[in-house]
């Protein structure tokens, strides 16, 4: 029974990473690489690289701006003030049309900063991590879901498999066969990194509850769209009134402002939103910044625009703030750059163990399947070359067609953001397409040219910018010395490692002889 028992774990972690891996890494490295998703921006967003303002922001100026800017018939508008890591304001209004369009501002000037012409980490990198881009009936957010309980699954099973969990902390054996090297750095990983994997995969999945176990609320609130409004009040907090279609005025939002933060005991704002205005019954929301909290707030104040009174005022119940909480230690929204770079690390962890359980399963059936003229091994060694370095080749590409491309290109009528995204997704697709046509080479070769991407882009920084390490060091610019240090850095492990794989290159060809199972292991799938 227990021999049974262990042989279905064996299956289960063999196959569910197979089957579902290349989505696993995807998910992995983009929530890795959303760690630092502002400072992408700043990298990506030349014109935003701006110095920490040295004056306190008027939101009554802005306000001015506004009233120029915003249309008649404009629903709301909103700006974000800025952080440690945001140096600049976003304002952002909503037409009639229920449409959101956004602008940059200077926060020293008020002035305009123009269009970047890109969606850089926090437009494209972070959303892609949990929703791959896919919005037909939430299909996106439904595979992360699914790639989520699939890394449960396996997290469990691994520990179930790998009785010997300490003596696995310690062993790794890089200079064995690439089956013995890699099935160590794979338990390796898994171990060190195993609680931040449960966590993080889990909590993943608690962000979403009302996606993907809506009985929750349904059971006490019903399934109807007025019990939905019903819950999303009572949960996140919403207040509205309608238009009364005559003019009104707008009270000074710095002094609301000022109350906000009496009432929140120091507590800052991270945004103010104007609902209707120019209205009478034009009213103004703001909601508690989380930038010093782990918790992700959901704390809300809301002034009536005309006499600056409050209407409102909205703080999460336990259960919801225990939500938000875990929601915290997920998106890691909190400025603690120790712990940042921790969870960078960790995620990293993370892809090092789906890559090499991937290398591992291809190891071991290797000449297996050559002698038996299987061809399982060559479809998923595709699969795992394409979801590893495809990817990585695809986000440099990424990062270069945003230094190469002119902001006002466009093309077939496709503006410069979504050009970018082009070149991500079509070298993806080379990727899988070159890793099918060149077996036992393809490793190597898209290793050397992630080390060359990851130089061009750098260089590609500096031509266009005249920001390179030693100028946005002097200048205190940390995001884009930090991106161009780390770019430089994959360059340097990519070259390790096409060297490491220009020595095995036989061994990925062509194997001799049977595969010889790995000592104290069980032999998976």
């Amino acid at each position: 029974m227990e021999r049974s028992f262990g042989k279905s774990m064996v299956w289960l972690h063999s196959w569910a990473g197979v089957v579902l891996g290349g989505l696993l890494f995807a998910v992995f490295w983009m929530g890795t690489l959303s760690v630092f998703d502002r400072e992408i921006d700043r990298w990506m967003m030349p014109q935003t690289r701006l110095a920490p303002g040295t004056q306190s922001i008027s939101l009554d100026r802005i306000a001015r701006t506004a009233n120029a800017t915003v249309p008649a018939q404009a629903r709301q508008w909103r700006v974000d003030l800025p952080t440690e890591r945001v140096p600049v304001l976003r304002f952002s209004y909503q037409d009639s049309g229920g449409d959101i369009i956004a602008r940059q501002l200077d926060p020293e000037t008020y002035a305009f900063i123009p269009n970047q012409g890109t969606k850089a980490g926090t437009g494209f990198i972070f959303p892609f991590h949990y929703s791959l881009h896919l919005k037909w009936q939430d299909l996106g957010k439904w595979l992360v879901g699914l790639a989520a309980m699939t890394m449960l699954a396996l997290l469990v099973s691994g520990v179930i498999i790998h009785k010997k969990i300490f003596a696995q902390f310690f062993t790794f054996r890089p200079n064995k066969r690439l089956q013995r090297s890699s099935l160590d750095l794979h338990n390796l990983t898994g171990v060190i990194g195993l609680p931040f994997h449960f966590a993080i995969a889990l909590s993943g999945l608690i962000i979403f509850m009302t996606l993907y176990f809506p009985q929750a609320h349904w059971g006490a609130y019903g399934s109807s769209k007025q019990a939905n409004k019903a819950f999303t009040a009572e949960a996140y907090g919403r207040f509205a009134r309608p238009k009364a279609n005559t003019r009104g005025t707008l009270a000074s939002l710095d002094a609301m402002v000022h109350r906000a933060e009496r009432e929140w005991a120091g507590g800052q704002p991270y945004f103010v939103r104007v609902w209707h205005p120019g209205d009478a019954n034009s009213y103004v929301e703001l909601r508690r910044s989380y930038a010093r909290d782990i918790t992700m707030n959901m704390d809300q104040i809301y002034f009536d625009a005309a006499s600056g009174k409050v209407l409102h005022r909205f703080e999460a119940a336990p259960v919801m703030t225990l939500q938000r909480f875990i929601s915290g230690l997920h998106f890691i929204q909190f400025e603690h750059w120790a712990l940042r770079w921790l969870y960078f690390l960790a995620g990293l962890s993370g892809c090092v163990m789906i890559a090499t359980g991937f290398i591992f399963w291809l190891e071991a059936r290797r000449a297996q399947h050559a002698k038996k003229g299987l061809a399982g091994v060559r479809l998923v060694e595709g699969l795992t070359i394409g979801s590893v370095t495809g990817i990585m080749s695809a986000t440099l590409s990424f990062f270069i067609a945003n230094r190469l491309l002119p902001l006002s290109i466009s093309f077939a009528g496709v503006e410069r953001a979504e050009l970018e995204m082009w070149a991500f997704y079509l070298m993806w697709i080379a990727a899988f397409a070159h890793a099918w046509l060149r077996p036992g080479r393809a490793w190597r070769e898209q290793a050397s040219i992630i080390a060359g991407l990851s130089v061009l882009a750098v260089l590609l920084n500096w031509l266009t910018t005249g920001d390179h390490i030693a100028h946005a060091l002097a200048t205190r610019r940390w995001a884009v010395a930090g991106m161009d240090l780390m770019l430089l850095a994959t360059a340097m492990l990519a070259v390790a490692a096409a060297r490491r794989l220009g020595q095995r290159a036989r061994e990925f060809a062509a194997p001799i002889g049977p595969s010889v199972p790995v000592r104290g292991e069980r032999k998976h799938g």
